[in-house]
């Protein structure tokens, strides 16, 4: 079991490193729209490329940060009924869903996402749109992000089963940093109780 949690960590590491830098590509999405935006006021030209190229880059960000959302615990869950159950019957249920939906769904999606990412990468398929990009570098995100998020499922998987046999603590449990501002309250009420004494 020691090495599946030393798989596991690696595992989180490299999804946390991705997770870390994959925001940059939204904010890079976000200058090609107001460049693209303001050349198209002021200039009266544009391309297609520059709007393909944010439909690229969104996705590469989406697809890239599923695994980490999926490390940070930031998934969508209907927890309805979930939070009043005891924790280890939602670690159950956790294992449960990694097993039989997670795993075959990304699976699934590698088996069908390679060779078409190959099939367009084989071509040099091209956008029908005119000015349009090559279309493989966002294919090989599918399989990519697929690839990350369920290398991430079975990192969750790994050390669920290993809280449920007491080797570890439990891993969804937030360990929370303190936010900037309640840093700043904390010195303030700090300076607040030393000023008191005085």
């Amino acid at each position: 079991m020691q090495a599946l949690l030393k798989f596991s960590r690696a595992v989180d590491g490299l999804n946390a490193f991705i997770g870390k830098y994959v925001i940059w590509l939204i904010l890079a999405s976000t200058v090609i729209s107001a460049v693209n935006a303001v050349v198209r006021k002021i200039f009266n030209m544009s391309s297609n490329a520059y709007l393909e190229v944010q439909w690229y880059l969104f996705a590469a960000a989406f697809l890239l940060a599923s695994a980490y959302t999926l490390l940070n615990g930031e998934h969508v869950k209907i927890d309805v009924i979930y939070h009043r159950l005891s924790k280890r019957t939602q670690t159950w249920i956790d294992v449960f869903g990694f097993i039989v939906f997670l795993t075959p769904v990304c699976v699934a999606v590698l088996w069908f996402g390679i060779p078409f990412f190959l099939q367009g990468y084989r071509s040099g398929e091209m956008s029908s749109n005119a000015g349009g990009l090559i279309r493989w570098p966002v294919y090989i995100m599918m399989p990519i992000g697929f690839a990350l998020l369920l290398l991430q499922g079975w990192s969750e998987l790994i050390k669920r089963i290993a809280f449920l046999m007491g080797l570890i603590e439990d891993p969804t449990h937030k360990k929370v940093e303190k936010t900037a501002e309640e840093e700043l309250a904390e010195e303030i009420r700090r300076l607040a109780e030393a000023k008191g004494k005085v």
